[in-house]
């Protein structure tokens, strides 16, 4: 297991700040109202996902993102290639901390000037400037399928595979946006062989280590958390290995590690 990330935000500011999300994102960006966050994704031309976030409007042009894997500089200075003549300030904020808040109701957000909270239902992710310990929330969200986003995922994956679409992080009844047609074509023909899945480990593993099975890339570790002795994880599957597997009897990876299936969720 790996210790908490930390935060890592990206501020989106000014009078063109909800136009460029809207054109760049992969969610309704436009129905977003002040107070309120959404998954939402940056894709690549090819459809893949180049950053999951949660996208937060703090109010009528600032638009907050915190990141589910990935860095906040190195998607500041990609995204500014598309600024162009948008009146928009786009800047990675110092790095703080995550922790578990008290329950607030899905997709609500509050900001004192000290605390950002983002309302997940059963609890909050806060947003802090003090270092904790606190890492209730990552198994809260792991049990949701809400994934967070390994080095090795970034870049590499297909919102499908993700379940973004479940999470309306990415959509099909928007305008275009960088990978629109890659989402469309998956959506309306299917076709995509792999698809998120929480699981139960035999063993450790870390995030981000590729699943084979008789040398054959099959899955990857997304987020893996201990809940005392049992260990939970998040994987993209193969769909075909997944058919087989059931919590009594589970074929081995190439690494021995052995898995119990808990959930699985559609694109």
């Amino acid at each position: 297991m790996h210790p908490s990330p930390p935060a890592e935000t990206l501020l989106l500011e000014g009078p063109d700040a909800a136009a460029f999300a809207h054109a760049q994102f992969s969610s309704r960006v436009d129905l977003l109202n002040v107070g309120q966050w959404q998954f939402s994704a940056w894709l690549d031309a090819k459809g893949r996902v180049r950053a999951l976030f949660h996208l937060a409007r703090l109010d009528g042009e600032r638009y907050l993102l915190l990141l589910r894997g990935g860095s906040s500089a190195a998607m500041a200075d990609a995204l500014r290639r598309f600024v162009f003549r948008s009146r928009l300030d786009l800047a990675a904020l110092p790095l703080r901390a995550l922790t578990t808040g008290n329950a607030r109701a899905m997709h609500a957000v509050s900001d004192d000037g000290e605390v950002i909270s983002l309302g997940c239902g059963s609890h909050s992710l806060d947003i802090v400037t003090t270092p904790t310990s606190d890492d209730v929330w990552r198994l809260l969200q792991l049990r949701e399928g809400w994934p967070w986003l390994p080095a090795s995922a970034l870049d590499a994956m297909l919102p499908a595979a993700l379940s973004l679409q479940r999470l309306h992080a990415v959509v099909v009844d928007k305008g275009c946006y960088p990978g629109q047609e890659i989402v469309a074509r998956l959506h309306f023909r299917g076709g995509h062989k792999h698809h998120l899945h929480r699981v139960e480990l035999s063993q450790p593993i870390p995030a981000g280590e590729i699943l084979r099975m008789d040398g054959r890339e099959v899955g990857c570790v997304l987020d893996v958390v201990a809940d005392g002795d049992v260990i939970e994880a998040l994987l993209v599957l193969s769909d075909d290995v997944a058919a087989h597997v059931n919590q009594d009897v589970a074929p081995a990876f190439d690494n021995q590690v052995k898995i119990a299936l808990k959930a699985a969720w559609p694109a």
